[in-house]
C-alpha cells in the first residue's frame, strides 16, 4: 500500500502594519506546512526608518538556504529545534528592535 502525502501548502501569509506611535514598520509572516510539520517559513520586520539595506528587512528569519538570520544586512547561522522556537527569537528581536529606536526618537 503506497502512503499519499499531501502538498506542502502556505497555511499564513500576512502582513501587518505597525503604527508610526509603536515605531512604524511591517511584520511578514509566511508559513508552509505538509503533513502537519512546517516545511519552510519567512518572518520579517521591515523598517526603512532604521534600516534601509536588504528592502528595509531590519530583522528576518527563514529557511531558504538553512536555518538563518538576517539582521541589518548580516547573514548568520541559526540553531533550531522548532519553528516555534524561531517564531519566539524573531518576536524578541523585533520587539527589541523597536524598545531601542523608540528610545532613541524619544530623547
Amino acid at each position: 500500500m503506497v502512503k499519499e502525502t499531501m502538498a506542502e501548502k502556505r497555511i499564513i501569509d500576512q502582513s501587518m502594519m505597525i503604527s508610526r506611535k509603536r515605531g512604524d514598520g511591517t511584520l511578514r509572516y509566511e508559513v508552509w506546512e505538509e503533513n502537519g510539520a512546517v516545511t519552510r517559513y519567512n518572518l520579517a520586520y521591515m523598517n526603512h526608518l532604521i534600516f534601509s539595506g536588504d528592502n528595509g528587512r531590519v530583522v528576518g528569519y527563514d529557511n531558504r538556504h538553512g536555518h538563518h538570520r538576517h539582521f541589518k544586512g548580516v547573514v548568520e547561522p541559526v540553531e533550531t529545534t522548532s519553528f516555534e522556537e524561531i517564531e519566539e527569537r524573531f518576536r524578541q528581536d523585533w520587539t527589541k528592535v523597536l524598545e531601542e529606536y523608540n528610545a532613541q526618537r524619544n530623547r
